[in-house]
């Protein structure tokens, strides 16, 4: 069951990531890259066996962040792209402390919440703390890098819309090496033997992989849409 809520899971959270940008345009890519940001930061506590490998959950929802930005570099430009990323770094800090001002509370005699909560958010400061920084580097170099191959296939090729699957993957397959490393050390050095560490850090990096290569039709479609979109905008302002 694992593996399959995994691809259903992959499948959802890009489809809705697309979806958001055909409905809302940029706004709805924020949204999604706000959203899947704090709860990737939830999900990350759980630890699982899928496809023979030990893993923790959050890494198709750090996935998708990835694939945002790509989209917005592509079709909005650099600096909706380093914006989306900015937007990240503000709800993780506006989530690490809303989450634990509610362990400051006495809860009440009938309350059966506060036990859980204190059992999943009293863990969630490192790990936040950690996918901060980690998101903030990792991300910002992914956009850099993203237009740095841009800037090589178009001079390369002299063509700007060409080998968009070459940025996109160039891009994010070197981002995600970043990633994954420093989000195992910081966030869970101390917290699991060094066989598990090299397990997660191996499996996570296969997701990451896995999902690079899958967002490159999402990204495609993304273009696709932008291009109707813009050409429906030109269609009306000569109207």
């Amino acid at each position: 069951m694992n593996e399959l809520i995994l691809i259903l899971s992959l499948i959802v959270i890009y489809g809705v990531a697309l979806l958001a940008y055909k409905l809302f345009g940029k706004s709805g890519l924020y949204c999604v890259s706000a959203l899947a940001t704090v709860l990737a930061n939830v999900e990350v506590i759980i630890l699982i066996k899928a496809f023979g490998m030990e893993q923790t959950l959050g890494n198709v929802l750090f996935a998708v962040t990835f694939l945002i930005t790509d989209i917005l570099s592509e079709c909005e430009g650099k600096k909706s792209a380093n914006k989306a990323v900015f937007i990240g770094i503000f709800s993780q800090i506006f989530f690490l402390i809303l989450s634990q001002s509610w362990l400051l509370y006495k809860p009440s005699e009938s309350d059966t919440a506060m036990q859980a909560i204190k059992a999943v958010f009293s863990n969630t400061p490192r790990l936040i703390l950690a996918s901060l920084a980690v998101y903030a580097v990792s991300q910002i170099f992914d956009v850099w890098l993203y237009h740095k191959w841009w800037k090589f296939t178009e001079k390369k090729f002299g063509e700007k819309r060409k080998y968009l699957w070459l940025r996109n993957n160039g891009s994010t397959l070197i981002s995600q090496i970043l990633n994954t490393f420093l989000f195992t050390i910081i966030a869970f050095v101390g917290t699991y033997d060094f066989k598990t560490l090299m397990s997660i850090f191996g499996s996570s990096y296969v997701i990451y992989i896995v999902t690079t290569l899958l967002d490159t039709p999402v990204l495609y479609l993304a273009r696709k849409i932008s291009d109707k979109r813009k050409a429906t905008t030109a269609g009306e302002a000569e109207a």
